[in-house]
């Protein structure tokens, strides 16, 4: 998915029951294996949106940190709520800590929330605090997991997230097309158990397979984003016939093409996931950096916020809802950045933008 779940897979260990079933389909799968509901199917008719508004209803929005994915999801979230009549009455932001994410939802909950949006933290620790919220009565629409032990249409709507597997099948179209659909290839996949990642490095790998010119000569895990420099260079080292190598997300793919500059490789091609200003700049200018996949964090906020609306009305949502992901290359970027993100993009990428023209 992107940044905001990668910083998330250090309390998320235990959710992978339907490992199986996700590992031998080519489209994505929810962590109890549900099966996904496109975002675009998630709408309000005329006679909801009048049903909503005027009723005074309230909504919280606990993100669980501060970032571009934080930002561009509450805006969107944001907007739509306000579009419907529900007033946001509280962002807060959990810095990655379950505890504080607690304390957060305790907060909120004394100003009486009708509906709660969150990505949970800890979905084991955050069950407790999670439950305070269903018994009271709060509708709740999750972000990429939910709470241990909580069921969709009984304790919260449903869950969004991203199209895992059309994000990793983008990525390999993307590596394959950076060399021409033949060469050796390396992929780097993320070394935790959470079913977001590994279905994305999964897909990478499925659709790999599909070209008969494209080998994947090494395939090498990778927990602490902070050794993306160095497995890239023992991967380069020990492959040198390596012309592409996938990266998980933007931080790895940051140490990936450090490695390539040490190593003096600058026919290396890399793809990776999540937009993130020095891999966008290094693209623009023609570095190591071939493609990267985003997912559309905009939407996803309001989508969440139409899940929401919809449980307030009593109304059936989908337990699992996918957003899609888009490709980014250098002659969409400045586009695509602002679907993803609904903002123009940094300074210094923008202005080496206006220079390749």
């Amino acid at each position: 998915m992107s940044k905001h779940i990668c910083k998330a897979l250090l309390f998320a260990a235990a959710l992978l029951p339907a490992a199986a079933s996700w590992a031998a389909s080519e489209r994505t799968l929810g962590p109890g294996g549900e099966t996904p509901t496109p975002y675009t199917q998630v709408t309000l008719s005329a006679q909801d949106i009048a049903q909503l508004k005027g009723k005074g209803y309230k909504a919280a929005i606990l993100m669980h940190t501060s970032s571009d994915f934080s930002s561009a999801l509450t805006a969107g979230a944001k907007k739509t709520l306000d579009e419907l009549g529900i007033q946001v009455v509280a962002v807060t932001d959990a810095e990655m800590d379950p505890k504080k994410q607690r304390t957060d939802l305790e907060t909120v909950l004394a100003l009486k929330p009708n509906l709660i949006i969150s990505l949970v933290i800890d979905p084991v620790s955050g069950a407790a605090a999670f439950r305070q919220a269903a018994n009271q009565g709060v509708k709740m629409v999750f972000i990429s997991n939910a709470p241990q032990g909580f069921k969709a249409g009984k304790d919260y709507a449903g869950i969004v997230t991203d199209d895992l597997f059309g994000m990793g099948r983008s990525a390999a179209e993307m590596l394959a097309g950076s060399i021409n659909n033949k060469g050796d290839v390396a992929v780097m996949y993320h070394a935790a158990n959470y079913y977001v990642t590994n279905q994305r490095d999964q897909a990478v790998k499925t659709v790999l397979g599909k070209y008969p010119g494209i080998k994947i000569v090494a395939s090498k895990g990778i927990a602490n984003p902070n050794d993306g420099e160095m497995i890239a260079s023992a991967i380069l080292t020990q492959n040198p016939s390596v012309k592409a190598i996938y990266a998980p997300w933007d931080a790895i793919a940051e140490g990936v093409a450090a490695a390539a500059r040490t190593a003096g490789r600058k026919d290396l091609k890399i793809v990776t996931m999540d937009l993130g200003a020095a891999n966008a700049l290094d693209m623009v200018k023609g570095g190591n950096i071939a493609g990267i996949v985003s997912d559309l964090p905009y939407d996803m906020g309001q989508t969440l916020a139409r899940m929401g609306a919809l449980s307030l009305l009593n109304k059936p949502t989908p337990p699992f809802v996918t957003v899609d992901a888009i490709k980014v290359t250098p002659t969409n970027l400045a586009e695509q950045w602002q679907k993803a993100l609904d903002r123009k993009p940094p300074e210094a990428v923008t202005k080496a933008l206006q220079a390749r023209r």
